[in-house]
């Protein structure tokens, strides 16, 4: 049985995407109020999402990870709703773009830039804005969703494996930093089925599955799952990466 997240907050950066929207749905069921963030885009789907959450208190409000100044604006009013603690901050905002690795042209330094600015300093311009509140909570929690390719190498582009090998060290430095009022930790998944990498068909994802030992991709679901242990199960882990790869690291 999943402990209770009864009286906690939990704020979901990316909170309309895949991962992000199945991590809010577990938060919700385990009790806790979540604030879903959300780009001009996706304003309607947070907004459903936050209205379908079990329980109440949940919120869908607009933040840009590559903007600090929408973070502080999402901090004022997450402090003006809710109060100056939050328990929980789970980083699922990212990007990318699949380049072949050896096309080392076609990874422009604009692009590059933008990998890293969304994927890396994005996850450390959040925690940076909300750490006060995290560490006032006495019981803090940071997960960022990393990824497998910031171990094996192996991804949409060399510039996205290393922004989420980034991330893993990030987090080993800030649990150090941080402790012990806030714990940081990553989640690393393998190949998600989700629309979050453009251009995969049912041709890779049946070819990845069957390369993979459990023999199926992982679920936004699966990857959510592993988010809520780092806050229910895991309470004396902190600056390591949670693999939740189906064995496709191996």
């Amino acid at each position: 049985m999943t402990e209770s997240l009864e009286g906690r907050l939990a704020l979901v950066v990316g909170g309309s995407g895949g991962i992000g929207t199945a991590t809010a749905r577990r938060f919700a069921g385990a009790g806790a109020r979540v604030v879903v963030t959300h780009t001009a885009r996706s304003a309607g789907a947070a907004a459903s999402l936050a209205d379908s959450l079990p329980g109440a208190g949940h919120l869908a409000l607009p933040a840009d990870v590559a903007d600090t100044a929408s973070l502080l604006r999402l901090r004022d009013v997450v402090r003006t709703r809710y109060g100056d603690l939050l328990h929980v901050l789970v980083n699922a905002a990212g990007f990318t773009k699949p380049v072949p690795h050896a096309d080392l042209d076609a990874m422009d330094d604009a692009l590059i830039d933008r990998m890293f600015t969304v994927n890396w300093r994005g996850q450390f311009a959040t925690i940076r804005t909300f750490a006060p509140m995290l560490r006032a909570s006495g019981d803090g929690l940071i997960v960022s969703i990393s990824s497998i390719a910031g171990t094996t190498g192996i991804g949409s582009s060399i510039a996205y494996c290393a922004a989420k090998a980034g991330i893993d060290v990030m987090t080993k430095s800030l649990a150090r930093a941080l402790a012990p009022e806030i714990r940081v930790l990553s989640v690393a998944p393998g190949v998600v089925d989700t629309g979050f990498v453009g251009g995969r068909g049912a041709e890779f994802n049946a070819r990845t599955a069957a390369a993979t030992p459990l023999r199926r991709l992982a679920t936004p679901d699966d990857i959510a799952e592993a988010v809520l242990a780092c806050a229910t199960s895991l309470r004396f882990s902190t600056g390591v990466a949670v693999v939740a790869d189906g064995g496709r690291s191996l």
